[in-house]
């Protein structure tokens, strides 16, 4: 997983409330076996006029010229600014995998769902949680300037604006040094190898039997 320490990009306001994730990557994305290759179907149903179906060339497709990431003012935005609720519905993973291969590499919204709040930080995407006012804020700006960036420091877990100004947040202490580390569950548990191995070999010297498969 790709560390989180500081980043700094452009933001893309997606001004709607309780964005589900099927609404994030559809459902007939999932029969993918693989990890990779959901950023092309990423909103999906809203990004393009006609229906897609996994393995679809996006060049093939009709863009949604109404559709925020589909604007040039917004190509290549990388902070995604968003309303309440976000994430609700399903617990597919595929949601923040999605937003991730597009792009992304945060979420500033006043609330999500809580699976995929905790699936987004193990994925490496940064989700923010600000108030309904200060998110307000953000969208007026960001819809009045474009190219309007943000910079966001997550060691010091603060939002740089433009001309500045400081906004503070907050982010739970584990999950904040997994993100600073780069650590999935998986690279979090092999930080302990030596001791896993350890483990395992006086395991083995006290219950022999345990090395042994024992055929019906």
């Amino acid at each position: 997983m790709k560390p989180f320490t500081s980043h700094q990009g452009l933001v893309a306001p997606m001004d709607r409330e309780n964005v589900d994730t099927d609404a994030i990557v559809p459902k007939q994305f999932l029969k993918s076996i693989h990890k990779t290759g959901f950023g092309p179907n990423l909103f999906d149903a809203w990004r393009y006029l006609d229906p897609g179906f996994p393995g679809q060339d996006p060049a093939t497709r009709r863009p949604n010229p109404d559709f925020v990431l589909n604007q040039p003012r917004y190509k290549g935005a990388s902070i995604l600014l968003a309303r309440k609720n976000f994430g609700c519905g399903s617990s597919r993973e595929h949601a923040p995998w999605a937003l991730d291969q597009y792009g992304f590499r945060a979420i500033i919204a006043p609330s999500y769902a809580d699976i995929f709040f905790n699936n987004s930080f193990k994925n490496g995407l940064l989700p923010i949680v600000l108030s309904e006012a200060q998110v307000g804020h953000l969208f007026d700006e960001a819809l009045a300037f474009p190219g309007y960036q943000l910079t966001i420091d997550l060691e010091r877990q603060i939002i740089i604006k433009p001309q500045g100004e400081e906004i503070a947040f907050g982010v739970q202490a584990f999950k904040k040094f997994c993100l600073l580390g780069g650590y999935d569950d998986i690279s979090l548990t092999l930080q302990q190898a030596d001791k896993i191995k350890s483990f395992e070999a006086e395991r083995l010297v006290q219950k022999p039997w345990l090395a042994h498969t024992q055929l019906g």
